[in-house]
């Protein structure tokens, strides 16, 4: 080995110094011819690479005048240094020759564990280990008092047949561990169990409770009409279906039948009331057929347009114009439509194929006031200007579109423009509108675009003055 590579507390003289490795010189060599010294080992790896030469002055060297130097190595040895250990707190410090005996002893040299357990560990860390750690250290267990090595004792711990437990469930009983599961299956309370019925889990003490409500739980019919126990949800199925005794509700209840009997009973009830019956359903259906009705008015209102303009388009328009033309004065109905909120209900009417002075040569157009819902707030006659349009359907970008406008003011003294009565409706053909029976011929009307992808467009607008809005 080179030299020593001790914390020296002094500088060495030169002279203990191996000039080959620079430390103080371990098993020191003389070379006799030139009185030069070395570390034995340093000097043999010099030699070693076949250069028989002294390291120091180049004089050959023969094997033959190399020798030890006791009193040198006596000089090395006497040298004082720190513990190999100092860096991690020994506080030693002695001669090289002292260092193995200190090291015998320092508590931190690094030694085998005595158990032989492949641990290595400094010297004041040995008990500690040899008692709580060491994988080959003797334990007893406390509870059965078996002998393990450190680490079976590892593996027992936590499953001893014989420690005192809780049982998991937390019932609060106490016991050896050996014991649990016999305590769990049979006598703990906060045990699981299914229900005898349902199969759904409960904590047994509580299982008890769960059978006054359990669906399954088998009952008695209440009407004690013989049959053998009944799940407990299966019940207002059997009273329903299957129970003689059952008191059953007459299948025409929602007519108004208010008998009610027992299930063996009913047929021969309703063998004797069919003439009731039948009145009773037909009473229901007349009352039925009323509130469509009025749900179906209720559904037109909230479609009503209620700013005094109506756009109006006729779909179809070809076949309904040969229509108009089977049938003289055949009129069409626009939807209705108010001049402003809470004003004046009106409608559009239009003979395709004109009516009066039009028939068969025109479009005519009419307007009529119709029975609203705000009728007694209003002044009458109706007396606002109304404006009827044919909307020409050209391209705006390839030409100015030309709609057909005709405006008219009501004369006061026409009926149907004064307060509508309650049972005038769309359908009463009995009171004309007021418009126009020559409101744009069939030639005018193939002259531009008011006909197009087969359906017309009619507009209508009321003016109604501002204070009237406000």
């Amino acid at each position: 080995m080179p030299g020593y590579d001790y914390k020296l507390l002094e500088r060495p003289r030169r002279r203990v110094l191996c000039p080959l490795c620079g430390k103080p010189m371990r098993e020191p060599v003389r070379v006799s011819t030139c009185g030069h010294r070395f570390c034995d080992t340093c000097l043999q790896e010099f030699l070693s690479e076949g250069v028989f030469k002294c390291p120091e002055d180049q004089l050959p060297l023969d094997y033959a005048k190399i020798y030890p130097d006791p009193e040198l190595e006596a000089q090395v040895l006497s040298l004082a240094i720190r513990c190999i250990h100092s860096e991690e707190g020994c506080r030693w410090s002695g001669l090289i020759k002292h260092l193995q005996a200190h090291l015998g002893t320092c508590g931190f040299n690094v030694i085998p564990c005595p158990n032989r357990c492949s641990a290595k560990l400094s010297r004041r860390d040995l008990p500690e280990h040899v008692q709580h750690n060491c994988p080959k250290r003797r334990v007893k267990c406390e509870f059965c008092a078996t002998d393990f090595t450190g680490e079976a004792f590892e593996g027992h711990q936590g499953t001893c047949p014989q420690e005192s437990v809780y049982c998991e469930n937390k019932c609060g009983a106490r016991m050896m561990r050996r014991l649990l599961s016999q305590h769990a299956l049979a006598e703990c309370p906060k045990r699981t169990q299914p229900c005898t019925y349902c199969a759904k889990e409960f904590v047994f003490d509580t299982i008890q409770n769960h059978q006054y409500q359990c669906p399954r739980y088998p009952v008695p019919c209440p009407n004690q009409c013989g049959t053998p126990s009944i799940p407990r949800e299966d019940v207002p199925t059997h009273l329903k279906e299957s129970c003689n005794t059952a008191m059953l509700l007459c299948p025409f209840k929602e007519a108004g039948c208010k008998h009610r009997c027992p299930k063996l009973a009913m047929g021969r009830h309703l063998e004797e009331s069919t003439k009731a019956h039948l009145g009773m359903v037909c009473a229901l259906v007349s009352r039925q057929r009323q509130e469509i009705l009025e749900l179906r008015r209720d559904v037109e209102e909230l479609s009503v347009s209620s700013d005094g303009t109506l756009i109006w388009k006729i779909s179809d328009y070809a076949r309904k114009l040969q229509e108009a033309k089977a049938r003289s004065n055949y009129e069409f109905f626009s939807p209705p439509f108010y001049t402003h909120k809470y004003g004046y209900k009106l409608q559009v009417s239009a003979f395709l194929n004109g009516n009066g002075s039009g028939e068969s040569s025109h479009l005519s157009v009419y307007i009529r006031v119709l029975p609203g819902e705000y009728d007694n707030l209003l002044e009458w006659p109706f007396s606002y200007r109304v404006t009827f349009s044919l909307l020409d359907q050209s391209d705006p970008s390839l030409s100015k579109p030309q709609h057909i406008t005709e405006t008219f003011h009501p004369d006061p003294n026409w009926k149907n423009f004064q307060k509508p009565g309650a049972s005038r409706s769309s359908l009463d053909e009995s009171t004309l509108g007021f418009g126009y029976p020559k409101f744009i011929s069939h030639e005018d009307i193939r002259k531009r675009n008011y006909v197009r992808d087969n359906a017309i467009f009619i507009k209508a607008s009321v003016e109604i003055p501002q204070k009237i809005l406000a």
